[in-house]
């Protein structure tokens, strides 16, 4: 697993870029490291992002961006997708990733806060937060910390570290003893005037001011306070600092003087610069005197008045780019001496509780799809939703296609929606080349119920009996029906053709349920009404076989209206026989029954009601006891609870055939596409 850490912020100029430096420099020791930007300007190169690049190797800008503000803001949801896609290409090659959240260059917003820890929980990033103590006390700061971390966690967030930044030299004991807490470490970091300056240069292009005198190479030096010399020239000298712009009329040549002469004695700080303001020219006497100091100081002239020199002046926010060299190396070695590397790897060490977010299943099942591609077959050509999935599995190179329909119709009917699916292979159910064979299969298999060819040669032209006989056949892998058909007619034919596996007496179906942090498992909502105790079994095997080849560590619970031997009857005792029977059948699968839901789930209610089980509080496959009771809460969970449901998904069967809800979406369509896909993948049926 690659090493992620997600360094964000609560506001600007909090000095986070301060940290992602120190942190890419730190995982460079321990392997290869990545940066990564989720969210960048539009149309603008990130200044940041080529700062960190430099510190590693092996990557291009292009591969370290997700997406612009632009593209965030018109398609929110696709935005989040391409975020999680472009991480996860360069997960594959690096040991260690270092995101770095947005910027908060746009108006103060609380949503850009919640964008980060979204993206930080889809990425499973453990998060750095970086605040900011300047003009804020320790106690404010730590109310500040303590809902800024709950916001996290309410996002299935994990805090691992927190870094004050920006606190006065003198205060960062002080500080660091206010702020400690149990729940992350925290690091504090002081006020460095240098890392918060902007440069001479970068203040002239805000004031529009030309440089009258001076070494234009000295534009790079950080103006690391500013001084308006609106007083007499002993009071302006004795207010001068290391590394201070100076802003003064362009009509008071004494003050100019004072500077430059100060600037060049030993016994005085070295100035940033001068601005001088009101494009009064500078006498050619005082200019000749200037001069004879031989110094480069740089001076700036402007037309603008004192009020608007300084306020412009001092709202200059510095950027870090590749020629920042200084505050480069004073980041570096700051972060170096307030951040020890031992803490950092200590407490990323710390594993947190498994957070999967819909998003993060969905990209993993599409990547796994996609890594062995294998062809699905779709009879339903004629629904907009099923050509508008073809063109989104395609373009994303998920699945190989077969789409059944008359070709011009069908390619007709993509080119009006702007659809691309011309890498989908399109059949007619007449098509001669697979009529016969096909009619001649069925009547083979059928023929103990009397069918002939020719009845079999019509039956065969219904496109759920066409698509099931290619899968039967191997000519696909799998199939995807039912937008526009009932259910029945979607998995009869695989009843009689592709028929249940040998270690399976029932077809039965699960929902995967994206919950906001977790899947869960729901079995059986969709296919048996009234299942024995042996199906319910049936049913708990193959639905546990699911989960893990989903990923989900199966954690079996035998739902009943009561729990454990608190109740009886006849239901109750058809999940305890079921139990038993599965205990009987997979000894290895960890099962809990007869259980209540909110035992299953809820670990304090577990704990009063079966403290020594190794399922209850923990389960992740819900088996219920009849259909009516799975459909029901599935709907209700998905409805009230905000999950996702994806599914049906088929299982029993010899070969994936996956059926749809008439109301699918698009993005339904995709996802049942791409776990009929990963289905196949555990199967040997062979290409076309």
């Amino acid at each position: 697993m690659v090493q992620s850490v997600y360094v964000t912020s609560l506001e600007a100029d909090s000095g986070k870029s301060t940290v992602a430096i120190g942190l890419v420099q730190l995982f460079a020791a321990d392997g290869t490291v990545a940066p990564f930007r989720p969210v960048v300007g539009n149309g603008e190169r990130d200044s940041v992002l080529d700062v960190l690049l430099e510190q590693t190797e092996g990557f291009t800008y292009e591969d370290c961006v997700g997406v612009t503000y632009d593209e965030m803001h018109t398609d929110p949801e696709g935005a989040h997708v391409r975020i999680i896609e472009r991480y996860r290409r360069l997960a594959e090659r690096a040991d260690s990733i270092v995101v770095v959240g947005s910027d908060y260059t746009g108006p103060a917003d609380t949503s850009e806060f919640d964008l980060n820890t979204t993206v930080a929980a889809n990425l499973g990033s453990a998060i750095v937060l970086v605040v900011s103590a300047l003009h804020c006390g320790a106690d404010d700061l730590g109310r500040t910390i303590d809902l800024a971390v709950a916001d996290i966690r309410r996002s299935h967030g994990r805090v691992v570290g927190i870094v004050v930044n920006r606190v006065s030299p003198d205060q960062l004991e002080t500080y660091g003893a206010a702020l400690e807490t149990d729940a992350s470490t925290i690091w504090t970091i002081p006020e460095v005037p240098v890392l918060s300056s902007p440069t001479v240069g970068e203040i002239r292009e805000a004031l529009g001011a030309a440089l009258a005198s001076g070494d234009p190479a000295l534009l790079g030096r950080e103006a690391e306070s500013l001084l308006v010399a609106g007083m007499n020239v002993p009071h302006v000298l004795e207010r001068l600092r290391e590394g201070m712009l100076v802003i003064a009329a362009s009509d008071r040549p004494e003050v100019l003087v004072a500077l430059v002469a100060a600037h060049a004695a030993e016994s005085f700080p070295s100035l940033a610069g001068v601005v001088l303001y009101g494009d009064y020219p500078t006498p050619e006497v005082v200019s000749r005197l200037v001069s004879g100091f031989d110094q480069q100081l740089p001076v700036l002239t402007t037309g603008r008045d004192s009020y608007p020199t300084a306020t412009i002046a001092s709202r200059v926010r510095p950027a870090l780019t590749s020629a920042s060299r200084r505050k480069i190396e004073v980041a570096s070695r700051t972060f170096r001496e307030h951040v020890p590397a031992q803490q950092v790897r200590a407490a990323l060490s710390v594993e947190g509780a498994p957070v999967v977010t819909p998003l993060m299943f969905e990209s993993e099942l599409l990547a796994r799809a996609g890594a062995d591609r294998r062809r699905i077959v779709l009879p339903e050509g004629n629904d907009d939703r099923i050509l508008r999935a073809a063109d989104a599995l395609l373009a994303r190179n998920v699945a190989d296609l077969t789409i059944l329909g008359d070709r011009a119709a069908i390619s007709r009917r993509a080119a009006e929606l702007g659809l691309d699916i011309s890498g989908a292979q399109v059949l007619a159910t007449d098509d001669p080349e697979r009529l016969e064979e096909y009619a001649a299969e069925y009547a083979r298999l059928r023929a103990h119920k009397g069918i002939t060819l020719e009845q079999a040669r019509e039956k065969v032209q219904d496109v759920s009996y066409f698509g099931t006989m290619m899968v039967h056949l191997g000519h696909a892998d799998g199939m995807v029906s039912g937008a526009c058909h009932t259910t029945a007619h979607t998995i009869k034919p695989s009843f009689e053709i592709i028929k249940t596996r040998p270690d399976t007496s029932a077809v039965s179906s699960v929902f995967l349920m994206l919950m906001p942090d977790k899947v869960l498992v729901f079995g059986d909502c969709a296919v048996i009404p009234s299942p024995t105790a042996g199906e319910l079994a049936d049913i708990a095997i193959s639905s546990a076989e699911t989960a893990a080849a989903f990923g989900v560590e199966p954690r079996v619970a035998m739902l009943s209206y009561s729990t454990g031997s608190s109740g009886s009857g006849d239901q109750v005792d058809r999940v305890r026989e079921a139990t038993a029977l599965v205990r009987e059948r997979a000894p290895q699968l960890a099962v809990e029954g007869p259980i209540q839901y909110d035992a299953a789930v809820e670990p304090t209610v577990a704990k009063a009601k079966l403290p020594d089980s190794e399922v209850a509080g923990r389960a992740t496959v819900l088996i219920f006891p009849d259909l009516n009771t799975g459909n029901n809460t599935y709907k209700a969970v998905q409805r009230s609870a905000g999950a996702v449901a994806v599914g049906p998904v088929l299982q029993g069967l010899n070969k994936p055939v996956n059926d749809l809800s008439r109301g699918a979406l698009v993005h339904d369509i995709v996802n049942t596409v791409a776990i009929t896909a990963v289905q196949a993948q555990s199967l040997t049926s062979s290409r076309p």
